[in-house]
């Protein structure tokens, strides 16, 4: 049988009356529940300074750092990721952050990348699943 654990970050809680888990950590396989700049965003939504789509796909994937390291991994241990955006405009920007967060690998997790009428708070334009092995190191490819 394999070994389940459920895995948690600092700064990364579930709220209590969640019925859904951040990360699940199944043998060597971290999966990872979709992950959104909330509440980053909603902060900067009352400072009338709203995150823009680069910034909250930093936001995001830095979560799923937090939750990858938690698990004992690294970014390089990504293998997959879905990006779900509110505009498709904002492709360019999510991509560049992408490339800005894994600067230096040669070789990135694979992606979708879907438009979506909305997001759970409406600040929100960015939202990324993501899923990683802890036996594989995309960083050495």
């Amino acid at each position: 049988m394999t070994t389940l654990t459920r895995i948690s970050a600092d700064g990364l809680s579930e709220p209590g009356h969640a019925s859904w888990s951040n990360a699940l950590l199944l043998g060597n396989e971290l999966v990872m529940s979709g992950m959104t700049a909330h509440p980053a965003s909603r902060h900067a939504a009352e400072q009338q300074q709203p995150l823009d789509a680069y910034a909250q796909t930093l936001v995001v994937l830095n979560k799923i750092k937090a939750l990858v390291e938690a698990a004992g991994g690294h970014i390089g241990n990504l293998y997959r990721l879905t990006v779900y955006v509110t505009d498709i405009t904002d492709k360019d920007a999510v991509g560049r952050a992408r490339r800005d967060f894994f600067a230096g690998q040669t070789t990135f997790p694979t992606s979708t990348l879907v438009a979506v009428s909305g997001l759970v708070f409406p600040e929100l334009c960015v939202e990324i699943e993501a899923s990683a092995r802890l036996d594989v190191d995309l960083r050495t490819l």
